[in-house]
């Protein structure tokens, strides 16, 4: 295994069962971090034939090849915990792309314990990349990390390198690819040129899925208004950062 110093990395050659390798970054938490955690109440009722929280919290066999299988009955949200040094290390990653104005995207892979979702996965996969669009390819190489770490993909990010901090068209039908299978899933935008706001963390609101669900356009496109006028997409309120968090980078390009 190689082992070299990039800024504020420590990265390490790793070979994964896939043909191509990949880059492993590991961040060290400060050693006095702490991190407020909030738990989810198991509502699930012992006659149901659905698995109860407690019992997927104890069993990671729920959460396998990079896919959650469990969904709470109460509908309620799982909280997720972010590392500080996400958007960071991510901008450190993307530097060439966006100074070349090509967008940079990257997959959030999670698990699950106590009843939060901890991000602790940036995968970036190969891709192809546009001043206003970013394409993954080779997704098996990605799908191999996930599996491999019992990771499920809570998410995505990609930069904006001359846009403004916002969900196109395009980002929502690829957000909405993400959050049918996860509903806790979000999409962080970067915008370094935004100086409004340099930065987002958005998902689909329940009224939009269904405005996505019904969309067969492609590209860039207008959506139609919400049933009940509610924005299609929103800022999260269930996701926080945490200073303590291990976390790992594998960059597949």
């Amino acid at each position: 295994m190689a082992k070299c110093k990039c800024g504020n990395f420590t990265v390490h050659a790793v070979t994964l069962s896939s043909p191509s390798p990949a880059l492993s970054c590991t961040v060290k938490a400060p050693l006095h971090a702490q991190v407020s955690r909030i738990l989810v109440t198991d509502s699930a009722s012992d006659n149901s034939s659905e698995p109860s929280a407690s019992t997927f919290l104890q069993d990671p066999g729920y959460c396998f090849a990079g896919f959650c299988t469990f969904e709470l009955n109460n509908n309620l949200l799982i909280d997720l915990s972010q590392t500080s040094r996400l958007i960071e290390d991510f901008l450190q990653l993307a530097k060439e792309n966006t100074d070349n104005d090509l967008e940079t995207c990257g997959i959030l892979g999670a698990s699950l314990e106590r009843g939060i979702f901890y991000v602790t996965t940036l995968i970036i996969p190969k891709q192809e990349s546009t001043s206003s669009s970013c394409q993954a390819t080779n997704e098996d190489e990605a799908f191999v990390v996930q599996n491999e770490g019992s990771l499920c993909p809570v998410g995505w990010i990609h930069t904006h390198p001359t846009q403004t901090c916002f969900m196109s068209s395009v980002d929502l039908h690829t957000q909405y690819s993400y959050q049918v299978m996860v509903p806790e899933a979000f999409a962080i935008v970067v915008a370094p040129t935004d100086e409004s706001r340099s930065n987002g963390l958005f998902r689909i609101t329940d009224s939009g899925m269904n405005v996505l669900k019904d969309c067969k356009e492609t590209g860039f496109h207008p959506h139609k208004e919400t049933s009940d006028g509610s924005p299609v997409y929103e800022h999260c309120s269930h996701v926080y950062t945490n200073s303590n968090l291990r976390f790992e980078i594998f960059d597949l390009r």
